[in-house]
């Protein structure tokens, strides 16, 4: 591993802290090397015997930061390094350490809460605030205090309170602060024009930079309509530019391309969600394009559904954004607004415990034996009337009793790696004899882009039956599992 990666400088002050307490917290600005550097450094302490799970936000985070350290130690990724995600998986008898999504480590400590074989959880990017984030740090948090006192915890981010974590984890967990690399970054504030499509306005962007600066482009727009929409003006605007898509939606070849140097060293232009915010370092990538917006899902309380919403980019997440530029060199980042209205953009994006449809959390909780969510160590304890509102909906599906306690019907729902509703789906199905088509739908209203793109279920489901891509083939074998599960 490289000694220029600043972490190292702190790294025997987090292996001593983590020699001495049973947890900290790792704050480390973009480019210290925190994802890669820490799991692999804690290896051949006398205390991890076991496994080190390392949690990411994002799929493919996840594969791409087990794919680096495997590089880093000379291997392929499988051996030493591995990695978990839903469609995607690789790992062995030698794996010492395992990358896995928050929802993956959710499921994984509910089924087996002694963690038998962990030696560490790390909670990487732990300032998002995902609900399974914050879900899993307080499973983790309670079997540490109730069965695992040698369990180490480690919380890491870029931009966390350290001493909040550090005061919900235990007065005496130690904060261990590293610099990040300082190279120089400029913004230039391009202002927005409300009557222009946001495609159109960063196409204008985009071809503005592509004379102005080298090096390659990073561009953040709010979805993937917004990115193919993009795409297909740059490929009037820009011809032969290399225009290439980065989010959920992409296959993992695909995604790998977005990530590193083009081979024929073209230069490129990566259209990207919220997905390369956070985690990923993009070779090459010298010039951001932001245009200010996110995109997050939300739950209506009173219609018991959940919408995808568009906001303006909190001031935190810009700054994340911007800070692609400066990861290998130094950069310069293009604000799709005013500077003068940066200042009124919320300082951080809010927690999901306050936004999302609380169902899964509360049946997660039951299936744990606690009825009562304020009982466990939480950042921000979830909201009463989000509770009352999940605890109903899951009686209505036969999950708890009028107690709030897990019926024989809610442990079966909780036994499938599925929202409570497309779990009751599922189970329907399989009791009239559709296990099969009932468990292709749950996965097609989870991966949007499977089968493409549309609201027609039906002619997705075809299109995705006669699709041979390798997306396609493990999806397909995952809704077999599930359905087999039901």
């Amino acid at each position: 591993m490289s000694d220029r990666l600043p972490i190292h400088a702190v790294l025997p002050d987090l292996l001593a802290a983590l020699r001495e307490s049973s947890g900290a917290v790792l704050v480390a600005p973009p480019g210290a090397g925190k994802t890669t550097a820490v799991a692999p450094a804690l290896l051949d302490q006398e205390w991890c015997s076991g496994t080190v799970i390392l949690t990411s936000p994002r799929r493919v985070a996840a594969r791409a930061a087990a794919e680096r350290m495997a590089q880093m130690l000379g291997e392929k990724p499988g051996n030493t390094i591995g990695y978990l995600t839903r469609l995607d998986s690789k790992r062995s008898s030698k794996t010492r350490v395992l990358v896995v999504t928050e929802a993956i480590f959710v499921n994984r400590i509910l089924d087996d809460p002694e963690l038998e074989g962990v030696s560490a959880v790390l909670f990487d990017e732990a300032h998002e605030r995902h609900l399974d984030s914050d879900l899993g740090l307080a499973l983790a948090l309670e079997t540490q205090g109730v069965l695992r006192e040698d369990l180490r915890v480690l919380v890491m981010s870029a931009t966390i309170d350290g001493a909040r974590f550090a005061s919900l984890m235990g007065g005496d967990r130690p904060v261990i602060e590293s610099e990040g690399r300082a190279y120089p970054l400029e913004i230039r504030w391009l202002g927005s024009s409300p009557q222009a499509r946001v495609e159109d306005a960063m196409t204008s962007a985009i071809a503005t930079v592509w004379k102005e600066q080298q090096g390659d482009i990073l561009a953040f727009l709010p979805g993937v309509g917004e990115i193919e929409r993009t795409r297909e003006r740059l490929a009037e605007r820009l011809p032969g530019a290399l225009a290439l898509p980065l989010h959920g939606q992409v296959q993992p070849v695909e995604q790998r391309a977005a990530i590193r140097r083009d081979p024929e060293g073209r230069r490129r232009i990566v259209l990207a969600t919220a997905i390369a915010e956070t985690s990923l370092t993009l070779d090459g990538v010298s010039v951001v394009v932001d245009a200010g917006l996110s995109r997050r899902a939300e739950f209506d309380r009173a219609a018991g559904t959940t919408h995808l919403v568009t906001h303006r980019a909190s001031q935190a997440a810009a700054a994340q954004r911007a800070g692609r530029a400066a990861r290998q060199g130094p950069g310069v980042a293009y604000r799709l607004w005013e500077e003068g209205g940066h200042a009124g953009r919320p300082q951080f994006d809010p927690p999901d415990m306050e936004t999302a449809d609380l169902a899964p959390l509360v049946l997660d909780l039951a299936k744990w034996g606690t009825g009562d969510p304020a009982s466990l160590q939480w950042l921000d304890p979830p909201p009463e009337a989000s509770v009352a509102a999940a605890r109903a909906t899951l009686v209505g599906l036969g999950a708890l009793d009028a107690d709030g306690r897990i019926t024989a019907r809610g442990k079966q729902l909780a036994s499938l790696p599925l929202d409570p509703a497309s779990a009751a789906m599922l189970l329907f199905g399989a009791e009239h004899g559709s296990a099969g088509k009932a468990a292709r739908l749950a996965l097609l209203l989870q991966e949007r882009g499977l089968g493409g793109r549309g609201e027609d279920l039906e002619a997705r489901l075809s299109r995705w039956s006669a699709d041979r891509g390798a997306r396609a083939e493990a999806s397909r074998k995952l809704a077999g599992r599930w359905a087999t599960l039901a």
